[in-house]
């Protein structure tokens, strides 16, 4: 289906709505008019794609009014469906609105396009920051795939799991101010490794499963 065809069906639309719609002005697909309102510029597309949001946001020089529109339905828009949520979010960041036609050519005014403010979340910037600070080192190389992130709290799981290795049980007091991992105890309690256990009251040993997985961790330096 050609872009050409959802023009038709968002004139209308805008047409409704009070606007003079024209197509193909300068590089706009669509600019619509209403008195001395300020236009309104659509940008048509097949489907949801990077190519689309260029257009728009290249056109935000023009008006701070654009919308997307794209077709939505059965065998089309898959990468709008099944990214919808985190679509739309990216669309507000950038200030654009957003129109869908469905199959009977029925418009739907999903987003309108308003400035952008966003609202920092303290605790994410604090739980950042923190992560930031405790890992050792930087032992991660930015962009990788890998699901066994070597996190400040894998780090001190491995400086206690070192520990308990070379000095067998020990009581939860020891390996906290010997391995020097502060929240040595929620580590060894919470097990999210499967790595410790409880061999008696307050203190703790390296199970199997930790014993086969720690030789492929590093030690942890403080460098």
């Amino acid at each position: 289906m050609a872009e050409s065809e959802l023009y038709a069906p968002i004139k209308r639309f805008l047409e409704g709505q009070g606007y003079a719609v024209k197509g193909e002005i300068g590089a706009c697909d669509l600019v619509a008019m209403r008195g001395d309102e300020p236009p309104v510029i659509v940008e048509l597309k097949e489907r949801f794609e990077l190519a689309l949001l260029l257009q728009a946001v290249d056109r935000l020089s023009m008006s701070e009014t654009v919308y997307v529109a794209f077709r939505v339905g059965p065998g089309r828009g898959g990468a709008w469906r099944t990214r919808n949520k985190p679509a739309r979010a990216l669309l507000r960041r950038l200030g654009l609105g957003l129109l869908t036609v469905d199959p009977d050519d029925r418009v739907e005014a999903v987003l309108d396009p308003v400035p952008y403010r966003p609202r920092k979340s303290v605790k994410r910037q604090a739980r950042l920051l923190r992560e930031f600070a405790e890992r050792v080192g930087d032992p991660e190389v930015g962009g990788s795939t890998s699901r066994r992130r070597l996190t400040a709290y894998r780090q001190d799981a491995i400086r206690c799991a070192w520990l308990l290795a070379e000095r067998g049980t020990l009581p939860l007091r020891e390996i906290r101010e010997r391995a020097g991992v502060s929240r040595a105890g929620p580590i060894v309690r919470d097990n999210h490794y499967g790595w410790f256990e409880r061999v008696e009251r307050g203190r703790y040993a390296l199970t199997p499963r930790g014993h086969q997985e720690l030789p492929a961790w590093p030690r942890i330096s403080d460098s």
